[in-house]
């Protein structure tokens, strides 16, 4: 599992910000460098290749560089409004963190203030003869770098904020965390006991705030666990919503422990579980697969009345599941030093709820999305069936309950009971 300091870091990582002011600085250096490393260049050599040029490259730099960055930012604005309208609000998330996006306007806004600085110094005579040959040189190159931007940025924005490519944002970041949760299945700690109750002699550790749990560092807990030689049921997982006076977790203390170790024992506790206002799709599978199911029910709304696109997240959830049913490449992992830690596992029947339970209710008018729900039920049966076989049976079940109310016509609802009767058998056994 990553540790919090790591997943806090990488989350940083992903601002839009964050890239912008790291090429912004990258830019400024780069410029003033050339003030401190102009004696390294031969006093005969501006004469040769014109440098005097320089001044004139970077005023059209700045000011076409200006006029990129304004231009980038409206395309985005508008393809993060289009991925929200039309697919749904909580993928605009994973378009806001597209790193090709990222990349294009952090070098436009680091190509103007380098060549903003440089006009500056110019300016000031900071250079000199040799000074202006090496920042010459590298304006020459931060030319070849905006051209290549520029290529991959009108490629890219045929495709930033469509449908399908949002789409394929959610699907990915699903699997990611499907097959993430698979290597680490209990977060690297150990499950829980089979009854699922922590000990009777547990005490409970209060959530003091409210809202969806993000992130458990399980490796700190385990060191807590350690140094206070006490045992942690955890009663939540990332995506979990929590509020205040909710138990997070139970501990079994070491005997006799004092008040003071027993408040601190709990203060890391509550410390190694982050809380925040909205879900994440890095280790919450189920925000994925709901973000998915999500995405098929607002194409099946009358405003939008596209089934294809339904149709078309269906096979993606049965894509993004397979990934739950097969097994791991190597070994499921546990950190040793976590051993104190249980964790609950996920649940198959949460994860079919999460995905088909809306689709099924919002898409069963229609004849060809119930047909595809069933064969999707059907495929997952069949790829793994001591894992998803119940589940699939009790969905095709509920399918048909659907059907039989929203479908008009007899033959239609004939189709689909014939096309169930395999998982309806299941069921009945």
């Amino acid at each position: 599992m990553i540790a919090r300091w790591r997943w806090a870091l990488r989350q940083l990582t992903r601002r839009l910000w964050f890239r912008a002011s790291l090429f912004s600085l990258l830019g400024v250096a780069t410029a003033l460098l050339a003030i401190i490393f102009k004696g390294a260049i031969p006093e005969t050599l501006p004469a040769r290749i014109g440098a005097d040029a320089v001044d004139k490259i970077l005023g059209i730099i700045a000011s076409s560089m200006l006029a990129v960055t304004t231009f980038s930012l409206s395309t985005m604005v508008a393809a993060y409004g289009a991925a929200s309208t039309g697919v749904t609000p909580r993928a605009t998330t994973l378009v806001m963190q597209d790193t090709t996006t990222q990349n294009a306007l952090a070098t436009f806004i680091g190509s103007f203030l380098f060549s903003l600085v440089g006009l500056i110094a110019l300016s000031t005579g900071a250079y000199g003869a040799q000074g202006r040959v090496l920042l010459f040189t590298v304006t020459i190159a931060v030319v070849i770098l905006i051209v290549y931007t520029l290529l991959r940025w009108i490629d890219h924005l045929s495709k930033l904020g469509r449908v399908g490519e949002t789409i394929d944002r959610v699907e990915s970041a699903t699997i990611d965390a499907l097959r993430h949760r698979v290597q680490w299945p209990y977060l690297g700690g150990t499950p829980y006991p089979a009854s699922g109750l922590p000990p009777a002699s547990a005490q409970a550790v209060s959530c003091d705030r409210t809202g969806y749990v993000q992130h458990v560092d399980v490796q700190a807990l385990g060191r807590i666990a350690r140094e206070h030689q006490a045992s942690i049921y955890l009663d939540v997982l990332p995506g979990g919503f929590a509020h205040a006076g909710m138990a997070l977790a139970w501990i079994v203390p070491q005997p006799g422990e004092e008040p003071a170790a027993r408040e601190a024992l709990h203060e890391a506790i509550l410390g190694a579980i982050t809380l925040g206002t909205h879900r994440t799709f890095e280790h919450d599978p189920r925000f994925g697969l709901s973000v998915l199911s999500e995405i098929a029910s607002r194409a099946l709304s009358p405003a939008v009345n596209d089934p294809g696109t339904a149709i078309d997240v269906i096979g993606r959830g049965v894509r993004s599941l397979t990934c739950w049913g097969q097994p791991p490449d190597s070994p499921p992992e546990a950190d040793p030093d976590c051993q104190r830690i249980y964790v609950h596992p996920l649940d198959v029947d949460d994860l079919f709820d999460d995905f088909f339970g809306p689709i099924a209710r919002d898409g069963a008018g229609l004849l060809e999305v119930d047909t595809r729900m069933t064969k999707a039920l059907l495929s997952l049966a069949q790829i793994n069936p001591p894992l998803f076989k119940a589940a699939a049976s009790r969905h095709a079940a509920r399918l048909l309950q659907h059907a039989e109310h929203a479908l008009v016509l007899d033959e239609d609802k004939r189709r689909i009971r014939e096309l169930a009767q395999p998982l309806l058998r299941r069921e009945a056994h």
